[in-house]
Parts: structure tokens; C-alpha cells; sequence
């Protein structure tokens, strides 16, 4: 107990000397520790109940509408927040008509019209390789040389020969000439005039072999100086120059595939050759498009040219080649692509923005905005085309569906209606306007 609450008690026991004691005590109780203790309690208390006074106020009371002209803070921090007044923004669209593609997906691979391996058509020393791996070759350009020495010593052989047989044959008509001569004046035997004739025939049958010889090492001496059999791109070499090759080795000298144009073969369900073949057998060059193997980048566009005969029945698939100009050689040999092929086109049907239907309890079901709020339409779907599907019944042409936003809204729940960021870039407010391809522009 301190000195002013002792003279504070002895004042209460006596009930007198107020005057003369209780000033004193007063004035060392301001000058004592105790009562600023209690003071500073008391303001810290204040400033703490202020504090929180003003962040409730500040993240819990409502904003003040433009009709009061006031811009609060608590307003400022909403509209950051994109619901000023309480609306939600949404991005929109417009249904309208347009023609949704029947696309089938399908596995292709790519598949050249012409793949050569180059094989020597004769034995012998592999001398040159003229060709640089893995460029362009055009049909006729020299690709090897095998050493073509012993041929021409064949050739040369031959050639000797039917020389030497041609002068037997000359001799040999000589004589049967003469023959028949002596024939005439009865001087020789019919016989030996007959067989003179014989003799003859052999002889020029050994001059024809002779020849067909010489031709035989001609084609030889072609057959060691090897041009490409077709345009394309050559491979890698796998045989080294001075190896001996050997007639029709499977392993060859390169390979050879043609680039342009090239053929993907895929292979499509069954079940959908009655969306195909009545546009084949009328003459329709059915569109196929390949993508890469995530089925993400565009790589070349092209036409189905050829269905095979059967099915095959172990997949029940049935395969189809298509054809791709391929000028900037996009697709490569053996290469995975993903094909979407345009079957056939739905003309002028109500088609939405895939981003505007939603999937839940009542199904698929799509936010229409009319007169700024927003109303639950459940809805049919159909075909599907890139960023569009069809709608068979639910929506009409004109309507505005949510496309952006629509996990905020309720039915019958306000909305502001702002730019899709994700087409436009930016935000803004505005009134909708029905685009060209069923997008919403916005003033």
C-alpha cells in the first residue's frame, strides 16, 4: 500500500482533515508510479477497440452504390475484387448458325509412296560413294561405282568370240552355196548339200550367243555405275567404299524414301464407314489433317486418297491412305501423327461455344443472360468442332451464353457483363454485340 492510499484510509477512519490532507496526498499520488500505469492500460485499450473497429468496417461493410455519390474504401477494395455491387462479371457469347464439321480422329502413320533401298545388281569392289548423307537426290544421279574391270575383260572376251564365230558362219554359207551349186549339176549327194545347211544354223546360233554375251556384260558395266532409282532423300551409308558387295545384298548401300509427296496410312473404326464411303463413292476428296504426336501443332493438310479392300478383323479397323503435298517435308518417314478426318459438314446448325456449357446434376446445362440476369437453360448436345458444338435443343440462335465466370452465378443472380480476357486481352464494361462468328464484341 503507498503513501496516498494510507492517507486516503486514515481520512476515512478520522472523517476529517479533508482540506489540509487529501490535497497533499493527491499531489504525491500524481507524482507516484501507479496512476500513469493505469492511464496507459486504459489507451492502449482505446487504440486496440479502434483498430479493430475501423478493419471491420473497412473489410465487412458494404459499399455505398454510385446513386449516393460516395467512393468509399471498402467499395475501391471490392471493385479490385471484380463484384462492384455485388455483380459478378461474366464473359459472354452469342449462339448462332454455323457449319460444324463430322470430324473422326484416327492414328496415322507416315508412310512414304516409294521407299528404295540401293542394291548392287553385281559383285564386286565397292570404289566410290558420290552421294553426301542425307540429301536430296533427284531419279539419275550417281550414287556409287563398283569396280567395272572385270566385266569389260568379259565383255572383251565375248566380243573375240563372235568374231571367230561369225568368220565360221561366213565360211559355213560360203560352203553351202557351193553345195547347192554342185547340187544343181548333180556333183555332190543331195545329204551333204542338207547338212551343209545345218552347219550353218549352228554357227549362227553361236554368233547369237556370242552376242547376247556381250549385251549381258554391257548391262553389267550399267549396273556398276548405280543411279538413283527415284527423288527423295537418301540415308545414311551402310556400306564403306572398298568393301566387296555382293549381288542382291539385303543390307544394300542407302536407303532412299521420296518426300513429296507423302502418304499417311490410318486406320478408322468400322462403325463409321457409312459416314465415308457414300462421300468416296460419290467422288468427294475427303479432308485430313495431321498433327503431331501431342495432337497440338498443325502439320500439313491433305486428302483421302485410297480406302483398302477389307477390314482388318482381328481390330475390325479398316485403313485409309492420305495424300500430303508435304513441300515443307513437315511429315517424316515412319513418323506418329494424329489425323482428324472431315467426314461430312452440318450446314447452318445452332452452335455454341464449348467454354459455355457446363456439366452437372441437371445434366449439360448452359447460364443464359436476358434483361442482366442470369438463368440455368439445360441443353442437348451434338456434334462438336473445335471451339463449337451443336446445339440440338436448349438454346436459338441470338442467345447469350456465359462463357467466362459462370462458377459464380445462381439462377436468377445479376451479373455485369465485361470482355472475355481471354480473347480480347483486357476488360471492359460495355454492351454485347453479337460478332460474326457468334462471339461478343463489347463497347
Amino acid at each position: 500500500m503507498n503513501e496516498s492510499e494510507i492517507v486516503l484510509s486514515r481520512l476515512d477512519a478520522d472523517g476529517k482533515g479533508a482540506g489540509s490532507k487529501i490535497g497533499p496526498a493527491r499531489k504525491q499520488g500524481a507524482g507516484g508510479t501507479g496512476g500513469p500505469r493505469r492511464w496507459r492500460g486504459w489507451i492502449v485499450v482505446i487504440l486496440v477497440a479502434a483498430a479493430a473497429f475501423w478493419g471491420w468496417r473497412h473489410f465487412h461493410q458494404p459499399a455505398e452504390g454510385p446513386a449516393t455519390g460516395q467512393s468509399s474504401t471498402t467499395g475501391s477494395a471490392k471493385g479490385s475484387r471484380g463484384d462492384i455491387g455485388g455483380k459478378p462479371p461474366v464473359g459472354v457469347a452469342t449462339v448462332a448458325t454455323r457449319d460444324i464439321g463430322v470430324n473422326l480422329a484416327a492414328l496415322g502413320t507416315v508412310t512414304p509412296l516409294a521407299t528404295v533401298t540401293v542394291v548392287s545388281q553385281i559383285s564386286g569392289y565397292l570404289q566410290d560413294v558420290a552421294f553426301k548423307e542425307g540429301q536430296h537426290v533427284k531419279k539419275g544421279d550417281f550414287l556409287a561405282q563398283i569396280d567395272p574391270r572385270p566385266y569389260e575383260a568379259l565383255k572383251a572376251q565375248y566380243e573375240g568370240q563372235i568374231v571367230h564365230d561369225q568368220g565360221l558362219l561366213n565360211q559355213a554359207k560360203a560352203d553351202d552355196e557351193r553345195y547347192l551349186t554342185l547340187l544343181k549339176q548333180n556333183s555332190i549327194a543331195a545329204q551333204t548339200a542338207q547338212n551343209q545347211k545345218f552347219v550353218v544354223q549352228q554357227y549362227e546360233g553361236s554368233v547369237r550367243s556370242d552376242q547376247a554375251q556381250i549385251d549381258a556384260q554391257t548391262l553389267n558395266l550399267t549396273y556398276a555405275h548405280i543411279v538413283s532409282p527415284v527423288d527423295g532423300r537418301i540415308g545414311l551409308r551402310l556400306v564403306d567404299p572398298g568393301n566387296y558387295v555382293q549381288a542382291g545384298a539385303s543390307t544394300g548401300i542407302a536407303v532412299i524414301a521420296q518426300m513429296q509427296p507423302m502418304s499417311v496410312i490410318f486406320t478408322v473404326p468400322e462403325d463409321v464407314l457409312d459416314k465415308i464411303l457414300p462421300r468416296i463413292r460419290a467422288g468427294a476428296k475427303l479432308a485430313a489433317v495431321a498433327f503431331d504426336r501431342g495432337n497440338v501443332k498443325k502439320l500439313a493438310t491433305g486428302t483421302v486418297d485410297a480406302l483398302d479392300s477389307q477390314i482388318d478383323t482381328t481390330t475390325g479397323m479398316v485403313k485409309l491412305r492420305a495424300i500430303f503435298d508435304n513441300a515443307d517435308e513437315a511429315l517424316f518417314p515412319n513418323q506418329f501423327v494424329n489425323i482428324v478426318l472431315e467426314a461430312s459438314t452440318i450446314h447452318d446448325a445452332v452452335a455454341a461455344p464449348i467454354a459455355g456449357v457446363q456439366h452437372g446434376a441437371p445434366g449439360d446445362y448452359a447460364y443464359v443472360i436476358k434483361d442482366g440476369k442470369a438463368s440455368v437453360r439445360v441443353v442437348k448436345l451434338g456434334q462438336a468442332d473445335g471451339d463449337y458444338v451443336q446445339i440440338l435443343s436448349g438454346l436459338a440462335p441470338g442467345d447469350v451464353v456465359v462463357v467466362d465466370g459462370a462458377d459464380r452465378l445462381r439462377e436468377g443472380a445479376e451479373v455485369r457483363i465485361v470482355a472475355d480476357g481471354a480473347k480480347n486481352g483486357k476488360a471492359e464494361n460495355g454492351k454485347a454485340k453479337a460478332g460474326k462468328d457468334g462471339d461478343v464484341a463489347h463497347e
